[in-house]
Order: structure tokens, then C-alpha cells, then sequence
């Protein structure tokens, strides 16, 4: 045993020494013995023991967006920048943010229930019963006060609301109860609003989250039968970022909409309820006995409704106009000031938020501490680099998106990349953004080591992807891929608008996976709870604060910037083959499905107890014209080829790189407002966007997608002939850059 250990720690020195003189991507040998040195310095400076100090004063009370805690908690950060020799400064925004004055939750047939509406205060957890604690809500539902039957809804997705309609229930003119999950919360409410509901109501069934998941708080990590889920339900789909100042930052003299003329202002009263507070309205359901997979874990038989059962839903809230407070830091650029890399986590939370943001935020203060450090020794970055602190990202990603708003013709002349984070746990590396980027970050994430296993961060994450692999064939992939790839980004975090607004370059980078619970934007996301159950000894913090600082660092320092485009094009094709896929079976299944009506199987195969209505026969699904797509991805793929090369044989010589640095971080910004999609939309960018109905997930090139699943036909061609148009332009720009 002795001896396999001494043969491992030799291995592992001298895979680290290897890794000294290898040459980074965008360095030159010299220049990249010199950086892993800074890095080593850099690293030497990152402490657990701080960022778990850091955490535990910043968590120490409420700080939600106008509070007095999110002031104070803005204010000890910029305190922080200012003593690490950052220049720094409070960036203030004016914006619109609705608090609860009224919530009533009332079960008045056939039997009374009057909802609790409050968590648990606990022994074990010092925080969780402070003044200033945020009631549970859903920020931007809508004032109401309505009365009507009681739908279960399942998850309320749109096919959900087909097995209802096979069910023969409609949901107009009553109230809908969701379960939290499968999708961002916004679209629950959204889809139930398009239905004719007058209400919805959201929780979290203890199937998902709770005690069927595993022992609940404070015993275990997982929901207890108080916690509630707080939360924007914000239509982020329209825009997002303050209602009122829709493009424009939020300044104080800003033009203004009338609060009733603001789009992403939901239309029916929604509200998020405990399973505690769940269990007697779920149990009073009648009408038929809900689908297997629609079931929790409660303990009784689940029915859809509707019946005798009905509530009385009746919520106020406060529109009040609050202050949200960026916190800026810059370390200018020694060699190319107007040269930006700009990194960020927010710094607001539902109430104490110490999972969710300062996990993120604590590992930031600890990467800024560390670059300060290495100011104290004269090294100096090449290009200036921006920390961010973010005020209201919760209720709306609001204060990167007036900040971006207010300084957009700036940031896309010189930010070279976003970088963000928010929170974070024990587990596995992920990081997700601009594919031109995933050889980088391939890099990067073989320059930490994993604190659990000792092994790379790369090569734990791709050793969790082939053990979880479906099939051998996906497994022998996973191991013969030579590039790791990172995901595609949707919506949910402050990168939003950096990428899909402006086309900035971006990274959200993370750990995670081996944390699991239940406290989400409840008041038991605490520090009682994260150093129990989520980051013990604060590692994990300590080893996002390296990965990011080392990917900030190499951007800043790069003598050519480490972009290739060739990922960028494999990737965007692979995304057509989807979308072609999807088509395609979209055209047999509705011909399947037409032959099945026409000769009445659905009905012969129906229990007739049931009374299902089988399904109606559909429109045929055309042949699609995908050709303009297929030839634009062509030429890109031989411009990202072309570009490639030339970038390989100017990195060789000794000359400054900056006015093809600029070219190729501005590349992505070819992908905005391709004709024919608005200007203002989170379809701007034509291949990184969220899907309509799937909030933080990622439908790619989601014009097409969305469009072929409402089978709008003239729209995909739109859409196809748009997303083409942008990607001719990026190879046109690519080859021009290659020349």
C-alpha cells in the first residue's frame, strides 16, 4: 500500500511538472513559464479558512435588493475592494421592486384551511428567525384578489396542460397548483395565464426535494414542510433586468414606463406555499386520480380536480422604487487599458443567501484579495481587469442588466469576456458559454486539483461523464473526445445580458453536484446549513476562486487571445442536427399519430372508466428547406479553419497582437440582431438563447426549434433563413480577420 502511494505521489509530480512547461494557449513558451509562476503566487494566496470567514459575515443577515442589509453588504464589499488596491466605486441604479403587503391563501370547500405562509423558526439555525426576512412570494405576480376551483397541474409545462385537455379539463376561470421543478418558475404562471387561470399557486412537492429525497433540515439537507422557495416569476423571455427602463440603465433621470405598460409584469396573482401548507388543498382534490408520473410523495391518493375543492387567493404588494448597488472594481491594463475582462457574481439574496450568491461571491472576494497580493510584488495585468458585484440579480437579473444597458456601446468596444459564477458546492467542475473558448477552458480546468480526489478538475468531471453515460457507445465517446465541450448558456444568472444582448464572450464557470438539499431561496439557506451540508472546510470555494483566477489572468496576459472558432462551428452544426432531427421525427410521429386516429386505436386502446379524449389528427409537418443553413455552417466551418491557421502562424512571431486581438473578441457580436428577429429580445442572438418554456434550460438556435414545435411553418423558414444570415456574417467577419 506504501509503495502504490509513493508511485502515485511521483506520478502526480511529474504530471505536474509536465504541466509547468507546457506552452498555454495564447503564450509563448517564455511567457508561459512566467504565467504558471504568477498562478502559483496567485494560488498561494487563496484561503478556505477566509472565503468560510467571508461567508459567514456576509450571510450574517437578510440582504435582498433595497434592503438595508443588501447596502451594508455592497458597502463592506467595495471596503474589501478598496483595501486590495482595486480602484472601486458604488454603481447605483434606480429600479422598480415589489415586496408583499397582503397574502392570503384560503381553502373554502369543502372543508377550511387557512395557509400558514411562514417557515419554521429553528434552534439549530441562528439566522432563521431575523427581522427583515423577506415573506415568501413570488416577486412581480400580479396584485389580485380571486376566488375559483382547484387544478393540479403537475409541473405546469404545456404538455401538461395536453393531458389535462385529454382528461377533458379545462383550467379557465380557476385556480391552478403546480409543483416546483422541470423548468424556471416564471414559466408556471405564464403557461397557466395562457390557459385563462386566474391564480396559480407553486410548491415544492417533498418527492422532489424533501423527505423522500433524504433526512429533511435540520437533521438532513433537504426541505422541511415549512420551507418555500422565494423567487422571480419575471417574463425574463421579453426582457429582463428593471420593468420600467426596458434598453436603457436605470439611472435616476431615466425614462420611465407606466407600471402598467411593463411586459414582464405577470397578469395573475401567483404564490409560492410549503408542502405543509399544500397538503390540505392537494388533499381536498376530487375528478380523476392524477397520472403516475404527476404523483408526489404525500401521503394520500393525487387527483387532478376539479371539484368541490376551492381557494380564495388575495396578495397586495408594495411597488416601490429601491436603489440597487453595483459594486465596480478595475486593476488597469498596463499594455491595453481599453481591453476589458470582466468578472462577476451578484451579491443580493432572497434572505441570508449564503448557498445563493456569496458561495460565489465569497471565492470572488478571495480571487480579487489574491491579484491584489500579487499587485504588492509589481506585477501588473496586460489588459484591465473589471470585478463586479451585483446587486438584484434575483428578482431579475436587474443590476448586470441596467449596468450593461447603461454602458453598452462601451463594453463592446473593449470587453475581451465576461466571466461569472454564482453559487456553489462540493462536487464536479462545469462551465458553460462562448464554444470559441473550450480548448481554454480545457486548459484551465487542468491547472487545479480537485480537493476530494487529488486528481484535475478536467479529468474528475470527464470520469464522472463516462461512469454516468448511457450507453457503452456514449461512454467510449466521452473517452475519445480530444476537446471537452462546455454547455450552451440559457438564462438564470448574470451572464444574460453580456451574451444575448450585447454578444460578449462568456463564461459561467462552477462546482457542484454533491451538495443537494432543499434550502433554495428559503430562509434556511444559511450558514449553519452551507457549512454542514454543502462546502465543509470551504474547498470548494477556494478551488472556483483558482479556476476562475487563473482563466481571468490568462485573458488578461494572453499575448493572442486563446479563442478558436473551429469549436464554435462544430458545435453550431451540431445544433442543426438537432433541430433537422427534431423535423424530421416530428413529421413520422404526426403521421403515426394520424393513422392511429383514423383507424380509432387510440379509442379501442383507451380504458373506457377514463373517458380520455384521444388525440386529434394534426396538420402534416412539411419538408423543411434547411439548405441556407447547412451552406452557412459549411462556410463558417472554413473560415474557422482558415482563421485558425493564420492565428497558429502569427502567434510564432514576436509583434503585438492587438488590432487582431480586438478582431477576435468582438467575432461573436456577427450573431446579433440577424434580419428579421427584433432588436430587443432574447432571440438577439441567434444561437445562445433560452427556449421559450424552458427558462434556465437551453434550447439551441431556438428561433427554429420553437418555431417548428408550434408548427408555424412560414416562421421556421424565417427563422432559418435569419440564423443563416448571422452565421454568413460571422464567417465573412472570420475570413476577413484571417486575411
Amino acid at each position: 500500500m506504501k509503495r502504490s502511494l509513493a508511485l502515485f505521489a511521483i506520478t502526480l509530480i511529474a504530471t505536474y511538472a509536465q504541466a509547468q512547461q507546457k506552452t498555454l494557449m495564447g503564450f509563448t513558451p517564455t511567457s508561459s513559464a512566467k504565467q504558471l509562476q504568477t498562478e502559483q503566487l496567485f494560488d498561494k494566496s487563496i484561503s478556505p479558512v477566509r472565503i468560510g470567514e467571508t461567508l459567514k459575515d456576509l450571510s450574517a443577515y437578510p440582504h435582498h435588493l433595497g434592503s438595508p442589509g443588501g447596502k451594508v453588504v455592497a458597502e463592506k464589499i467595495l471596503a474589501k475592494f478598496k483595501s486590495y488596491g482595486f480602484d472601486a466605486h458604488l454603481q447605483p441604479y434606480k429600479v422598480l421592486f415589489p415586496t408583499p403587503k397582503t397574502r392570503v391563501l384560503e381553502l373554502t370547500g369543502p372543508t377550511k384551511y387557512t395557509a400558514i405562509l411562514k417557515e419554521n423558526v429553528l434552534a439549530q439555525d441562528p439566522t432563521s428567525g431575523q427581522a427583515g426576512q423577506l415573506p415568501t412570494y413570488n416577486a412581480w405576480s400580479a396584485d389580485g384578489d380571486v376566488t375559483g376551483q382547484l387544478i393540479f397541474v403537475n409541473y405546469g409545462l404545456p404538455d401538461d396542460y395536453e393531458t389535462l385537455a385529454a382528461m377533458g379539463i379545462d383550467v379557465k376561470g380557476k385556480i391552478v397548483i403546480a409543483k416546483y421543478g422541470r423548468s424556471w418558475r416564471g414559466i408556471k404562471p405564464k403557461v397557466a395565464y395562457e390557459h385563462g387561470a386566474i391564480g396559480c399557486i407553486i410548491y415544492s412537492d417533498p418527492k422532489d426535494d424533501g423527505y423522500y429525497a433524504g433526512d429533511v433540515y435540520p437533521k438532513g439537507a433537504f426541505k422541511n414542510e415549512s420551507g418555500v422557495q422565494r423567487g422571480s416569476v419575471m417574463d425574463m423571455m421579453i426582457y429582463p433586468g428593471d420593468p420600467l427602463t426596458p434598453g436603457v440603465g436605470a439611472t435616476e433621470n431615466a425614462k420611465r414606463l407606466d407600471r402598467k405598460d411593463a411586459a414582464t409584469i405577470l397578469k395573475i396573482p401567483v404564490l409560492p406555499i410549503s408542502y405543509q401548507d399544500a397538503k390540505p388543498l392537494l388533499a381536498a382534490l376530487e375528478g380523476p386520480v392524477a397520472p403516475a408520473d404527476w404523483r408526489g410523495a404525500l401521503p394520500f391518493t393525487y387527483h387532478v380536480g376539479p371539484g368541490a375543492a376551492t381557494v380564495h387567493l388575495k396578495l397586495e404588494f408594495n411597488w416601490n422604487m429601491v436603489t440597487a448597488y453595483d459594486v465596480i472594481g478595475t486593476i488597469k491594463g498596463a499594455t491595453y487599458p481599453d481591453e476589458w475582462v470582466l468578472r462577476g457574481n451578484h451579491h443580493d439574496g432572497w434572505v441570508n443567501g449564503a448557498d445563493d450568491p456569496l458561495s460565489g461571491q465569497s471565492a470572488l472576494l478571495d480571487e480579487a484579495k489574491a491579484l491584489g497580493d500579487l499587485l504588492k510584488t509589481g506585477w501588473k495585468p496586460k489588459r484591465t481587469i473589471v470585478y463586479c458585484a451585483w446587486d438584484g440579480e434575483e428578482p431579475g437579473l436587474i443590476g448586470s442588466t441596467e449596468f450593461v444597458e447603461d454602458h453598452d456601446k462601451e463594453l463592446q468596444q473593449k470587453a475581451v469576456v465576461y466571466i461569472n459564477s454564482d453559487d456553489i458546492s462540493r462536487g464536479f467542475y462545469h462551465a458553460g458559454g462562448s464554444h470559441a473558448l473550450e480548448n481554454f477552458m480545457g486548459e484551465v480546468s487542468e491547472s487545479v486539483i480537485d480537493p476530494e480526489t487529488n486528481v484535475t478538475a478536467k479529468e474528475r468531471k470527464k470520469a464522472y461523464e463516462i461512469v454516468n453515460a448511457a450507453t457503452p457507445k456514449a461512454k467510449k465517446e466521452i473517452m475519445d473526445r480530444k476537446t471537452d465541450p462546455i454547455e450552451a448558456l440559457g438564462s438564470g444568472s448574470d451572464f444574460s445580458s453580456f451574451l444575448q444582448h450585447l454578444g460578449i464572450p462568456t463564461l459561467d464557470i462552477g462546482y457542484g453536484g454533491e451538495g443537494p438539499g432543499g434550502e433554495y431561496h428559503s430562509i434556511y439557506d444559511s450558514f449553519a446549513d452551507y457549512e454542514r451540508f454543502k462546502d465543509p472546510g470551504f474547498v470548494y470555494g477556494a478551488l472556483l476562486a483558482k479556476t476562475v483566477g487563473h482563466a481571468v489572468m490568462r485573458l488578461a496576459d494572453a499575448d493572442l487571445l486563446p479563442f478558436d472558432f473551429r469549436n464554435l462551428s462544430t458545435t453550431i452544426s451540431g445544433y442543426s442536427k438537432e433541430v433537422i432531427e427534431l423535423a424530421n421525427n416530428m413529421r413520422e410521429a404526426t403521421a403515426m399519430q394520424n393513422q392511429l386516429v383514423q383507424s380509432n386505436a387510440y379509442n379501442l386502446a383507451a380504458d373506457p372508466t377514463k373517458h380520455l379524449t384521444p388525440p386529434q389528427a394534426k396538420g402534416e409537418v412539411p419538408a423543411i428547406d434547411f439548405s441556407a443553413l447547412t451552406t452557412s455552417l459549411a462556410a463558417l466551418k472554413t473560415s474557422a479553419d482558415k482563421l485558425a491557421v493564420a492565428m497558429n502562424t502569427t502567434s510564432a512571431a514576436n509583434i503585438d497582437h492587438k488590432a487582431l486581438n480586438e478582431t477576435i473578441y468582438k467575432a461573436e457580436q456577427q450573431l446579433l440582431s440577424p434580419a428579421g428577429l427584433p432588436r430587443r429580445s432574447w432571440y438577439k442572438h441567434s444561437i445562445y438563447a433560452p427556449g421559450f418554456y424552458t427558462g434556465y434550460g437551453v434550447k439551441t438556435l431556438p428561433g427554429i426549434r420553437e418555431a417548428i414545435e408550434q408548427r408555424n411553418w412560414p416562421e421556421v423558414q424565417q427563422q432559418i433563413a435569419a440564423v443563416s444570415a448571422s452565421i454568413n456574417a460571422l464567417a465573412a467577419y472570420l475570413d476577413r480577420a484571417a486575411m
